[in-house]
């Protein structure tokens, strides 16, 4: 066997130097204009507060597929696909706007429509309880974790899971 000799660089990180546009930084340097921070809480939170009409919209989009997958199952490849994206785009958003919940169940659905899912009847059974919970977090404005009744709305869809898979 050939004797093979390994180098191993170590490159400096410069991506907070390039970022502020400064040369070399200590991290207690480091400060951000109150103003602006307080305009952008200030915006997170307006976008919060229109955060369950918002996703409203996107979790009748997702029922409206849903809907299509039991009325032509053999579209149902192309529907999935379609649920998947939806679901990929709502993955981050819930806990951004404080309902994690909705992250939990979005991510469930995007790992339930991915390329290799199969679309089965039992698979669009699954679907169908990811958005039903989903529907009960907008519905009944169930923000943070949802306490007991979050812990129910889990329980439930991992009970759906199992009894279909």
């Amino acid at each position: 066997m050939a004797k093979v000799s390994v180098r191993f660089y170590r490159i400096k990180n410069k991506l907070k130097e390039k970022t502020l546009g400064l040369g070399p930084v200590d991290d207690d340097d480091i400060s951000f204009d109150d103003d602006l921070m307080a305009k952008a809480t200030a915006a997170l939170e307006e976008m919060a507060e229109d955060y369950p009409d918002w996703v409203g919209a996107l979790i009748q989009q997702l029922s409206d597929v849903h809907r299509r997958c039991v009325d032509t199952p053999e579209q149902r490849f192309q529907h999935f696909e379609q649920l998947h994206a939806i679901a990929h785009d709502m993955r981050g958003q819930g806990g951004t706007f404080g309902y994690p919940l909705i992250s939990n169940f979005s991510d469930g659905l995007y790992d339930f429509t991915g390329t290799k899912a199969a679309t089965t009847d039992k698979n669009v059974e699954i679907i169908k309880a990811h958005i039903d919970a989903m529907r009960v977090v907008i519905k009944s404005r169930i923000s943070g974790d949802g306490g007991d009744i979050g812990k129910q709305l889990k329980d439930g869809l991992e009970a759906a899971i199992k009894k279909y898979t």
